[in-house]
């Protein structure tokens, strides 16, 4: 449950945080990494009702935010959980596997569609966002391979 109030939350105080302060976009492309980390979270808790509290994160956003914002981050979202979904329904591969090709496909992706139509895509801002969101997403297949291999191990 952790998981999933602080995916809500961040979603919802990051949009905010790009209406109130754009000039800050190099901060909060940073922060996207974390985002990307409780949604993969939250996938492997509540699988496909991630998309439930994704929706439930954007109408936050939009009462709370610029609507711009949120219409951005809506559509960078859409995008990128179709591309989950597709990869979570098809593939086979174990759980971190699964993650992070999905997170290989639908960041880049995201990022340049959210930048894109706020106007923020400069190189500074994406490459940031990029670095800090395959970073968190390898970090959580580091732990998730290290789990796995441990039990593996124990058996």
């Amino acid at each position: 449950m952790l998981f999933l109030i602080a995916y809500i939350s961040s979603v919802v105080l990051i949009n905010f945080a790009f209406s109130t302060a754009p000039h800050l976009d190099v901060i909060w492309s940073a922060w996207g990494g974390l985002v990307f980390i409780l949604r993969d979270m939250v996938q492997t808790r509540f699988g496909h009702g991630a998309i439930i509290a994704m929706l439930a994160a954007l109408v936050l956003s939009y009462i709370t935010s610029d609507p711009s914002i949120a219409l951005a981050s809506a559509t960078a979202f859409a995008v990128s959980e179709c591309i989950d979904w597709l990869v979570f329904s098809i593939t086979k591969r174990p759980l971190h596997d699964r993650l992070w090709i999905s997170s290989a496909l639908s960041i880049p992706l995201d990022t340049f569609i959210f930048f894109g139509l706020i106007g923020a895509l400069t190189p500074m801002v994406a490459g940031t966002a990029l670095v800090s969101k395959f970073a968190g997403v390898t970090a959580v297949w580091l732990i998730m391979a290290w789990r796995l291999r441990k039990r593996v191990v124990a058996n």
